[in-house]
């Protein structure tokens, strides 16, 4: 007999939280927010420094009809990589505390 999809669905979302929770929660302690502030820093200097980056290139080309170099652009695409990597891992940290998967101190 089959199962209906939706309660095939909640079953199937419980197996990933169990699974996730097994997984990480014994890799981590139970995690405090003073814990999680280096990460936020982590995002917002990775943040900064790109921002920083576009601002200058783009002051330097201002009134010009050049464009960054290979180069120029190539230091960009690192930037923005790092910066990109470090915000989706904070997302699955966030995620991860909603889900239950991971063990939080009230402080």
């Amino acid at each position: 007999m089959a199962i209906p999809t939706n309660r095939l669905l909640m079953e199937f979302e419980r197996l990933l939280r169990e699974a996730n929770r097994a997984a990480i929660n014994p890799i981590l302690d139970e995690l405090t927010l003073e814990q999680l502030k280096p990460m936020a820093e982590l995002v917002a200097r990775a943040r900064a420094t790109y921002l920083k980056h576009l601002h200058d290139l783009a002051s330097q080309y201002a009134g010009t009809d050049n464009l960054p170099t290979d180069d120029e652009m190539q230091a960009l695409a690192q930037l923005r990589s790092r910066f990109l990597d470090l915000v989706e891992g904070s997302k699955s940290f966030e995620t991860a505390i909603q889900r239950g998967y991971l063990d939080v101190k009230d402080r």
